[in-house]
């Protein structure tokens, strides 16, 4: 009678056993299943937020909610783009943007004279174009860009341009904003009017790029751009020291190579 009533009790506790290992399993799967599902909706939504003629090139891959983006774009700025339109999908864990950009190749030296240029004039219209100083440097398609801005938004477009440039590779951001300050922006235009009011520097004045740049931080002046000769070097320097107020002025200015004999 005792053997039979533990041949029961050893038999409910392996069907109890098989039961929970069946449930377990069963649980597993879902589980997997589900992971499964998660991530082809997850994929789904990223070919719907990159639904665009230039993310024709773009490959999508998930796993475990984490994408990779591979393949090529024309632009820097589309794949800094598409990197941003993923991180907003529903339910991505990271994003690992190994995408390529692809384009027209373009000569270092080329590409940092465009990129030059187009900065010079960049804002031109917003006031804050004299108290711009921004630098580019060009290895391999890699731009680098540095120097001071006036504001946020001067970096923000100076950035912008050199990310939809063609020929672009990628971008490195060295950009400092110059500190928020009424006394710095007093002497920014006393400095602007001193210089560029002055009858020998007055021609620089009609050029929107303002090539002579007034870069002012803690009251400290500096003058950086390119003028014809060294009266003019000479000038803008003195100019800038007689406005009030000022503590240090720096001349950093360049004289163009063909004009410097004058």
């Amino acid at each position: 009678m005792l053997n039979q009533k533990r041949r029961l009790r050893l038999g409910r506790l392996a069907g109890l056993t098989l039961m929970f290992g069946v449930v377990a399993g069963s649980q597993f799967v879902a589980r997997a299943q589900g992971d499964g599902g998660r991530d082809a909706q997850i994929e789904a939504d990223v070919h719907k937020s990159l639904d665009n003629q230039r993310y024709a090139k773009v490959n999508v891959a998930v796993h475990d909610a984490n994408v990779t983006l591979s393949g090529t774009v024309d632009l820097y700025a589309e794949k800094e783009d598409a990197d941003r339109r993923v991180h907003h999908v529903k339910h991505v864990k990271a994003v690992d943007n190994e995408l390529q950009v692809g384009g027209v190749a373009v000569d270092d030296a080329a590409l940092r004279e465009k990129l030059a240029k187009g900065l010079a004039y960049d804002r031109v219209g917003y006031g804050t174009t004299p108290f711009n100083a921004i630098t580019v440097g060009v290895q391999n398609g890699v731009v680098t860009v540095g120097g001071t801005v006036y504001g946020p938004a001067d970096k923000a477009s100076a950035i912008g341009f050199v990310e939809n440039t063609s020929g672009v590779k990628d971008v490195v951001d060295n950009i400092q904003v110059q500190p928020l300050s009424p006394m710095d922006d007093q002497l920014r235009l006393a400095l602007a009017r001193a210089i560029y009011g002055d009858p020998q520097l007055m021609k620089y004045a009609y050029d929107p790029n303002k090539p002579i740049r007034i870069v002012v931080a803690n009251g400290n002046a500096t003058l950086v751009g390119v003028v014809d000769n060294k009266m003019d070097h000479d000038i803008a320097g003195l100019r800038a020291n007689t406005v009030p107020g000022v503590f240090k002025v720096t001349n950093n200015l360049q004289i163009s190579g063909p004009k410097s004999g004058r």
